[in-house]
């Protein structure tokens, strides 16, 4: 699906179809907003040509994993953003590419399927006129999708939360499953969130022709899209090592716990060897044992038992593995 946005240099906005690019480009002055929903079809991608897309960057618009970047050209500058088709509570991403190319006088956006954020402004009210300012509108575009982001990541702190609760309540075994699931699907964010954090540092910094350089009037704009993006990155990777620590304190509390338990068993064992070793000697039936003929020889080595046990016992409490 096409649809295209045409506001006139009179401030007259005109929806519909392809047919706006040529009556945009029969005009003089005004801007368009060029939405492409769908497969890159060959008459898109001659569409994008005339409209001075670069050829690779169309072909990396259509790869559906590509990393996010952005790149300057002559005519415009392009760049390529990982959306959310959906995110559930328990972070599972479906990822949506994205792709902008932004001029002074146009703005072009190219998705697979629906995409929030892109209805999100194109809805807005004519009356706004947001499409005067295609890099405006590129920017902000850019920062609302990295607030679903962020809105869905700030929510898993409660979460998080809960599972601390749950692991130190009992349920250990389900709480463990969901926490390495989770640290797995933080992984991927973080990935995401690190290629974003890159390219806005790279947009702040340096900045484009398009979208602006310097502390130009998109400044603001592109310091809080770099600080939003900044701050998922921060979050993924807290998130992850929270997880992590979880999971390793687990296994500690675990640890400790079989030692204790390897520790009384030892004790166990430590002592009944002895034992075990004086009934044995005394339970061979060997004509010549001259101990099975005395009176007192069965007190003897009960005495001698009690007395090798109590003081194996006295042994481990000085040690204090009692």
């Amino acid at each position: 699906m096409i649809r295209a946005k045409f506001l006139s240099a009179d401030g007259k906005q005109e929806t519909g179809d392809e047919q706006i690019v040529s009556t945009w480009q029969a005009a003089e002055g005004g801007f368009l907003w060029l939405d492409v929903e769908g497969e890159i079809t060959p008459a898109v991608t001659e569409l994008l040509l005339s409209l001075g897309c670069n050829e690779l960057a169309i072909k990396d618009s259509a790869r559906q994993r590509h990393p996010p970047k952005i790149e300057s050209f002559a005519d415009n500058t392009f760049v390529l953003f990982r959306g959310i088709a959906s995110i559930d509570d328990s972070l599972t991403l479906a990822p949506q590419q994205v792709g902008l190319w932004v001029s002074d006088n146009y703005l072009i956006s190219v998705h697979r399927g629906l995409s929030v954020s892109v209805n999100h402004f194109w809805e807005e009210e004519p009356k706004l006129q947001s499409l005067a300012t295609p890099p405006t509108l590129a920017l902000r575009l850019l920062h609302f999708a990295s607030g679903r982001y962020l809105d869905r990541i700030l929510s898993f702190e409660f979460t998080l939360g809960d599972l601390e609760d749950a692991l130190l309540g009992g349920h250990s075994d389900e709480v463990m499953k969901e926490l390495v699931a989770y640290r797995s699907r933080l992984q991927k964010l973080r990935r995401i969130f690190s290629y974003h954090k890159g390219m806005t540092e790279q947009l702040l910094h340096h900045g484009t022709p398009h979208l602006g350089t310097g502390h130009d009037e998109t400044h603001h704009l592109r310091r809080d899209l770099f600080d939003r993006c900044e701050r998922l990155y921060s979050l993924c990777s807290m998130y992850y090592e929270i997880c992590g620590d979880l999971v390793e304190g687990y296994i500690s509390l675990s640890s400790h716990r079989l030692n204790n338990t390897m520790k009384v068993l030892t004790i166990i064992t430590a002592i009944f060897v002895p034992l075990s070793f004086l009934a044995g000697l005394y339970g061979m039936n060997f004509d010549h044992m001259p101990e099975l003929h005395l009176r007192w020889g069965y007190f003897g080595i009960l005495f001698l038992m009690a007395a090798v046990a109590t003081s194996m016992l006295v042994m481990f409490r000085r040690i204090k593995w009692l």
